[in-house]
């Protein structure tokens, strides 16, 4: 979440590296992987007791200013806090009742077993989720929740924050505007973005910024102090700018100063800077904010229970590529409206079309070339959402730390995730948490539809 970098971030060291919603696998690929991290029950932020006393203690004291509150394990705190660390703005559920999610609970998910990629031993489901560092995990069959269940400071009535997972719901807006004819995705970015006409999204398409196709000069090797991803992340922050600084002082400004390199359409590319511009041209054609119309649109109408929030630069533009903060349930509730191929509570809330293009899927060899391994071979990327293109049809929203949704049709089954892992890229959980979702789709489409009975 390069928005949520304090000044004292603004250089490579690995306590500001976990900041960063938009890292790609690519980029994180060893980074503090070989670090000797407590494991998830020596660093539960409850037993540790951060932020606990008026005031708390030092040693347990998180501060936004200095970077503390993202070190490792105090992060584990502050993922289901942020909105009393930094400015945000509301995504409003409205005033209706939420839309009750029926439960059918079931007591043989936990023995669930498979087998971790690269590793002989058989793990278990319950066993993957502190290995994984869950905060939180929700799990939804047919509609019904089967399995739920919290850890350290995460309630069911908390928040947390979504990181990278943003950019699929702010995809999703995306897609929604183009299937209802809003958005042209074969038009250029500057026929929406005049502002934009000397960057590298002037000659751009919507389609290419929806799936990163586009050619851009933005490095996101964190290991590097001249990275583009620091001043991005210097830009976006709510802090006031270090003395001297005369450079972008928002997401907005930012986005004029990054350069092409190449040709668009050619390679796949995660790069956060394109949710930023998508989340532009948004606010553009609408008139709203990604907030404002992630309310109105969506979580106003699929019954949510809680609102939900985002983090915002120093002049309230919302972090689009990574800011969203909601309950888990309400995660859920949303993975769901993507499975039910964008209905909720009998209404269209998506138009179906919006559905049937992120599912099929973008340009499998253009995704090749961004080199993510064997465990992503054969997936794609389409309106900001990572599709697997197996034989179940599965699809998911992803974020570092461990954050995701994860729809599977075939097994009518929607996980919604939020963790705390202490490495920040996706390689440091897929080998396992992707066997466990696989697995757990098996489990259930093999349960008779009568088996489970609801339960209060």
């Amino acid at each position: 979440m390069s928005s949520l970098i304090p000044q004292s971030c603004f250089r490579p060291k690995w306590a500001c590296l976990a900041l960063l919603a938009g890292l790609s696998a690519p980029a994180l690929a060893g980074t503090a992987s070989t670090q000797d991290w407590p494991d998830a029950r020596a660093s539960d932020p409850k037993a540790m007791g951060w932020m606990v006393g008026s005031p708390p203690p030092p040693e347990r004291t998180v501060r936004f200013d200095d970077g503390s509150y993202f070190r490792f394990p105090a992060m584990r705190w502050s993922v289901s806090h942020f909105r009393e660390l930094m400015p945000t703005t509301g995504v409003s559920r409205g005033l209706g009742a939420p839309a009750p999610l029926p439960r059918a609970l079931r007591d043989d998910i936990d023995d669930v077993t498979f087998t971790p990629a690269g590793s002989a031993l058989r793990m278990t489901w319950a066993q993957s989720l502190p290995a994984n560092y869950v905060d939180g995990i929700v799990v939804l069959h047919r509609g019904q929740v089967v399995y739920e269940r919290y850890f350290g400071v995460l309630e069911d009535d908390g928040q947390h924050a979504a990181m990278s997972v943003t950019k699929s719901v702010v995809g999703t807006l995306g897609a929604m505007l183009v299937a209802e004819g809003t958005l042209d995705p074969g038009k250029r970015v500057v026929a929406y973005v005049p502002e934009l006409a000397g960057s590298a999204f002037a000659d751009a398409t919507v389609r290419q910024v929806l799936d990163m196709t586009t050619a851009l000069k933005f490095s996101e090797d964190y290991s590097d102090p001249d990275a583009d991803v620091w001043a991005h992340a210097q830009a976006g922050s709510p802090l006031p700018k270090p003395e001297g600084h005369t450079g972008p002082r928002g997401y907005y400004e930012f986005l004029k100063t990054v350069r092409k390199q190449g040709d668009h359409g050619h390679a796949f590319g995660y790069r956060t800077v394109n949710t930023d511009a998508l989340g532009w041209i948004i606010a553009r054609v609408t008139g709203r904010s990604v907030a404002e119309l992630l309310s109105e649109r969506i979580w106003r109408r699929i019954g949510a229970e809680q609102d939900a929030y985002m983090t915002v630069d120093s002049v309230g533009t919302p972090f689009a590529g990574g800011g969203l903060n909601t309950g888990l349930r309400d995660l859920a509730r949303f993975g769901e409206l993507l499975r039910n191929d964008g209905r909720a509570g009998g209404q269209q809330v998506i138009p179906k079309a919006a559905i049937d293009d992120i599912r099929r899927g973008g340009d499998k060899d253009a995704f090749a070339k961004a080199g993510y391994g064997k465990l992503l071979s054969g997936w794609s990327y389409r309106d900001m959402w990572w599709v697997t293109h197996d034989d179940h049809g599965a699809f998911m929203a992803r974020g570092v730390h461990g954050q995701a949704i994860y729809i599977d049709p075939a097994a009518q089954m929607v996980i919604a995730r939020y963790a705390s892992h202490p490495v920040a890229g996706n390689d440091a959980n897929d080998a396992t948490s992707l066997p466990a979702y696989r697995a757990l789709a098996m489990c259930l489409m093999n349960t008779p539809r009568d088996a489970a009975q609801p339960r209060p």
